[in-house]
């Protein structure tokens, strides 16, 4: 429920992600978070490497709350051997490196930093507070704690001691109770407290930043470590001693400044006791994340139900910024005329997104570009309609939302577990990369651009449209016609008997598989969760 997939079908967890590219990409997810919950501290996780300082500057200056230098040593139990083995450094030089660039460049003062990768003892801590950190990690130790003999079998739903598991039968075995864990860390505190005293602190805030109470043990030399200099980590620019050496202020996100703020004044009444109501307003493209803080109160007010449809409408004209409809949530309609950039309905929860050219543009629609790239970026829930062409890595991720749209870029429905796609217009390559869940019904799909791999291996199905198929693609089409006069989507409709054999349903088979099992079962009358069901899953998927 969480993650929005299927039961039975395998996930791909692909390293990168998809819609950051650069410090901005960076910078607009941190600002588009912050919209989504003003609440929450925005963490950025960073693996400890050569050069991780700079980047930790470039997060500092894109408004990040925290930031978080990540060691090598960590556990996570579902990686790679490779990253295990080779990627990253120590937390200490990463550290090191990090709250010197920070000083260095007069940010140190504005963000929380902190520090995780094997922390195991309170002279870690220590060590960690003295080279910067603030906040420290244990993640791995508490597992062990809790009975984890690190089998790393994490993601495969077979540890032995009921730690990672959803098995009923391997959960029995877990030994672990929440004692142990406040207990170990009780442990930890004695420690670190027990080093402040020696080192002269009242505080582990009055620790932060002093590297210089740091030396180098001669007792832990090893041929290995025999011509490293250890010296730069304990060394740099001599600092005033009113220079902040830790976070002093919070980041400032000029929230109140926002687009949003005039709709949620306007929506206050509908949010608090129901109704409708329609907002007219132009926009322009420096308007950023629109309609991402309206619907934090609406959730807020209404929890992931969000309002029944339509109860709020905004109708803009204009260009919209960037990650225009981002996390919006039911209830809430954004009607664009104009254009958008990149992310229009990332993470949609719900809402309804509808962009359109001009009512008095004089160019086809369906042959120029209305949105950017990643549009739809890990959609739950909800509908968009766009009348024009996007960008590259159209509903990469999508696990519920659908949406229409008339032409799309490379790497679309990338990852995609859930929901439903029209497309009716060209494509770009790699159509379907690592979909494993969902349904999309392209018109006049060129096969040499759909992934290859997936199509060789049969992962991927390219079928006609069955009867309801038919039905739902028409009901679609009707609502895109509605919503943005789309004139390709009326001619489709006006020939609908002779066109719908140019559409081509594109289909995961483990999930039509899964699909196919579960509704046999249910017809049956059997459990859904039950051992006979689950052993036909297994039996389809090759599980």
């Amino acid at each position: 429920k969480t993650r929005h997939s299927t039961p039975g079908v395998g996930l791909i967890s692909p390293p990168p992600h998809h819609d950051i590219y650069s410090i901005e990409d960076l910078a607009q997810l941190i600002h588009d978070l912050k919209n989504a919950n003003p609440a929450a501290r925005v963490h950025v996780k960073l693996v400890a490497e050569v050069g991780v300082g700079t980047v930790a500057a470039g997060v500092s200056k894109a408004h990040a709350d925290v930031v978080l230098i990540s060691g090598h040593d960590g556990g996570t139990g579902a990686s790679p051997l490779t990253s295990l083995k080779h990627a990253g450094g120590p937390w200490e030089l990463g550290l090191a490196e990090t709250q010197q660039t920070l000083l260095l460049n007069g940010l140190r003062d504005r963000i929380v930093v902190q520090a995780d990768g094997q922390l195991k003892t309170g002279r870690d801590v220590i060590i960690a507070a003295l080279l910067g950190a603030e906040e420290f990690g244990f993640a791995t130790t508490a597992l062990v704690v809790e009975g984890c003999i690190m089998m790393r079998v994490c993601h495969l739903d077979t540890c032995p001691v009921g730690v990672a598991t959803q098995n009923p039968v391997l959960r029995e075995r877990f030994s672990g109770k929440p004692e142990f864990v406040v207990n170990f860390m009780e442990f930890i505190a004695e420690e670190v407290r027990e080093y402040l005293a020696e080192l002269g602190f009242r505080s582990l805030d009055e620790a932060v930043g002093h590297n210089e109470l740091l030396d180098v043990n001669g007792a832990v030399e090893h041929w290995k470590a025999s011509g490293l200099d250890l010296a730069p980590i304990l060394e740099g620019p001599v600092f005033a001693p009113d220079v902040p050496r830790r976070a002093m202020r919070t980041q400032d996100h000029e929230l109140d400044q926002h687009f949003d703020v005039q709709l949620i004044e306007r929506a206050q009444d509908v949010i608090a006791h129901g109704g409708h109501i329609a907002i007219d307003l132009p926009i322009r493209n420096t308007e950023r994340a629109v309609g991402t803080m309206l619907g934090n109160r609406v959730t807020l007010a209404h929890g992931a139900n969000g309002l029944p449809s339509g109860s709020i409408e905004v109708n803009l004209t204009g260009s919209a910024g960037q990650s225009f409809g981002a996390f919006l949530p039911a209830g809430i309609t954004l009607r664009l005329e104009g254009d958008s950039n990149d992310y229009v309905g990332k993470g949609l929860s719900g809402g309804q997104v509808v962009v359109r050219p001009p009512r008095d543009a004089v160019f086809d629609a369906s042959e120029n570009v209305i949105a950017g790239n990643v549009i739809g970026y890990g959609a739950t829930q909800g509908t968009m309609f766009l009348r024009g062409v996007v960008g590259e890595r159209f509903l990469v991720r999508n696990s519920g939302a659908t949406a229409v749209v008339e032409g799309v870029g490379d790497h679309a429905l990338e990852y995609m577990t859930g929901g439903l796609a029209v497309i009716l217009g060209k494509t770009g390559r790699n159509l379907g990369a690592g979909m494993s869940g969902g349904t999309a019904y392209v018109y006049n799909l060129d096969r040499s651009l759909v992934n290859r791999e997936a199509l060789q291996s049969g992962e991927l199905e390219l079928l006609a449209l069955g009867s309801g198929d038919a039905e739902m693609l028409r009901d679609l089409l009707e609502q895109h016609v509605a919503e943005t006069g789309s004139t390709l989507a009326s001619a489709l409709l006006d020939d609908f008997e002779s066109e719908i054999s140019n559409f081509v349903r594109v289909l995961p088979r483990d999930y039509a598989a899964v699909l196919q099992t579960r509704q046999k079962a249910a017809d049956e009358g059997l459990d859904p969760d039950g051992d006979v069901v689950w052993t036909r899953i297994l039996e389809v998927t090759g599980g």
